[in-house]
């Protein structure tokens, strides 16, 4: 389907809540409701995604007892995690500028099929300056292993919740989004002045994918949209801590265990991505004292007995 046709589609298709916020059509998707969500990819779900499961990060002291054996040295982990999921979501790489020497060390730790997203440096998503480009040159050279050994499945670009919607913002979007056009790439925006006509058009049109988020139910944050804009879908659960959201410790923010209830929620909105889109990735962020572990192998079960894994 045509890009400039999506929203008119919309429209027909689903009923959409509109509010003008600073020249941005913020979009409320009926589609949340939906049992088969909203698909902009041009897949049209004859054949079900593949999907993958795994953690946001592997290297937590704290996961020794709970997820690794105890005495576990820090060397040992990321063979251990590659024998629990197929894939892993590196944030290492947000805090430092990774090197290609230790991706190419973590491909052959991991065994022969472990598979990596990997979140992109701080100074491209939360402390941009106006040379940014030189980061970016040399992020793309780092993560040169990893590409080119075909185990890269996607770059994630976090922005914060202080990056908001105007001129400027998008600018810079266009142009990284540009520049990072031969590796695949996902967003995350924690704020819900993105999530509008434009910005969905254009990542679809980018074959970005926009993350799909599970996060504490707070004003101004993202809800859950099903939405796919990419041959690739990208899920982040996050967990729903609503009190410690906005604290300074991270730790407490993400320690959240999902229920069984929840995880069954989830897995139908999983479902209804795989139906748009052709490769599915889910990566569980309540890290806290291994909950992404206990979670993500429970959603496993549960995705096993739909049928869909």
């Amino acid at each position: 389907m045509p890009i400039i046709s999506i929203f008119s589609f919309l429209l027909m298709q689903f009923p959409i809540r509109i509010i003008q916020s600073n020249g941005c059509k913020l979009q409320s998707f009926a589609c949340n409701l939906q049992p088969n969500g909203c698909n902009l990819s041009g897949n049209k779900g004859e054949i079900m995604a593949q999907i993958l499961i795994g953690t946001s990060g592997y290297s937590y002291a704290d996961w020794v007892g709970p997820v690794y054996p105890e005495g576990t040295k820090p060397g040992k982990y990321l063979p251990l995690y590659s024998e629990m999921f197929p894939t892993v979501e590196l944030n290492f790489s947000y805090y430092k500028m990774p090197k290609a020497r230790n991706l190419a060390k973590m491909l052959t730790d991991s065994g022969k099929t472990l598979t990596f997203s990997i979140k992109a440096y701080q100074s491209l998503t939360h402390d941009i300056k106006h040379n940014w480009t030189e980061d970016a040159k040399i992020y793309l050279e780092e993560i040169e292993p990893l590409q080119g050994s075909g185990r890269l499945e996607a770059v994630l670009f976090q922005f914060p919740y202080s990056f908001r919607y105007n001129d400027d913002n998008r600018i810079y979007l266009d142009k990284l989004l540009k520049y990072f056009r031969d590796v695949p790439v996902a967003v995350e925006f924690r704020k819900t002045d993105w999530y509008c006509e434009k910005v969905i058009e254009g990542m679809a049109k980018r074959e970005v994918a926009l993350a799909a988020l599970d996060m504490p139910e707070l004003p101004n944050l993202p809800q859950t949209l099903d939405l796919v804009t990419a041959p690739f879908a990208y899920v982040r659960l996050h967990g729903r801590n609503k009190g410690a959201w906005w604290g300074n410790n991270a730790n407490e923010r993400y320690n959240y265990l999902y229920t069984d209830s929840e995880l069954g929620m989830v897995a139908d909105k999983i479902k209804a991505l795989s139906e748009k889109a052709k490769r599915l990735l889910i990566y569980l962020n309540n890290h806290y004292s291994g909950k992404a572990v206990r979670n993500g192998q429970t959603l496993e079960g549960v995705l096993k007995k739909m049928g869909i894994l």
